[in-house]
């Protein structure tokens, strides 16, 4: 069987249609994957209708024999569903390559519920939305190199991505880039209420916010240099940066965080214990 291909005649897959899977629909089809060759099993009828109106694919409401011709089965999932769907759907995809982007359920969890070894798991994040995401990757033994070829050719539409040798990993990827987004959206909400109390409107405070998080990150991705090295241009002893986070470090700001990241660590280890194979 030949590996799925953006513009070869392989079909994918998709079992759950939300924003994941959108994104990389969307990133698929940019390339040049032809809407006929996307499948997606959707639930929801209100979601179907709109990935018809978006993307053109096919859609259906459950797992069906018209799975058997997909190259690749890509699970977009929430964990608590993923071993329903998988019983559905096993008998018509253990050909398949299957992906996994389903936080928490472990490779050996997927691979008992769908008959195969070929299963590589990933922990992306929503910026994959916009063609920025990060993504992280493990691949079980059985997955060939041609296999795991297919799935950067498929996740690499979203963004950037990296292959880690050990899944408990992702537990960590999961709390730090999986999670992420919304450890930024927050700190942004902080930034742009700030900037009301202080005087400015609300467009012109999130107009700067966001500009600054954007410039600041392009920075640091394009600079060698350690981010404190960063950090401590921009920090003149005395000056008004100096005394935020004079601030934040007295309020034991840093230490927080981290420990929240921890929290959501071990909450992605909690999900594969409560939802995997029992």
């Amino acid at each position: 069987m030949s590996t799925p291909n953006p513009g070869s005649n392989e079909h994918i897959a998709f079992i759950g249609g939300g924003n994941m899977a959108s994104a990389v629909i969307g990133g698929l089809l940019k390339q040049g994957l032809p809407a006929g060759q996307i499948q997606v099993v959707e639930p929801f009828a209100e979601q179907r209708a709109r990935l018809v109106q978006q993307f053109g694919v096919a859609v259906s409401d459950a797992p069906g024999a018209s799975l058997s011709s997909a190259g690749l089965v890509v699970w977009a999932v929430k964990p608590q569903t993923f071993k329903e769907a998988a019983a559905q759907a096993r008998a018509h995809t253990q050909a398949a390559l299957h992906l996994s982007v389903a936080a928490g359920i472990r490779s050996d969890s997927i691979a008992q519920w769908l008959g195969t070894e070929r299963v590589v798991r990933s922990m992306p994040n929503t910026p994959a939305l916009v063609g920025k995401g990060m993504t992280a990757l493990f691949a079980r033994p059985a997955a060939t190199a041609a296999d795991r070829a297919a799935v950067e050719r498929v996740i690499q539409t979203t963004g950037e991505y990296l292959w880690l040798n050990d899944e408990v990993q992702l537990d960590a990827v999961t709390a730090l880039s999986g999670s992420g987004p919304a450890y930024v959206f927050y700190f942004l909400e902080a930034m742009i209420q700030a900037g009301t109390d202080m005087g400015l409107e609300p467009e012109q405070a999130r107009k700067l916010a966001v500009g600054t998080f954007v410039g600041a990150s392009a920075l640091a991705h394009a600079s060698d240099e350690p981010l404190e090295v960063l950090r401590a241009r921009v920090t003149s002893k005395g000056g008004t940066t100096y005394a935020a986070l004079t601030s934040m470090e007295q309020a034991g700001i840093k230490q927080q965080f981290m420990q929240a990241i921890e929290a959501a660590r071990q909450r992605a280890g909690e999900l594969g214990d409560e939802f995997g194979a029992a």
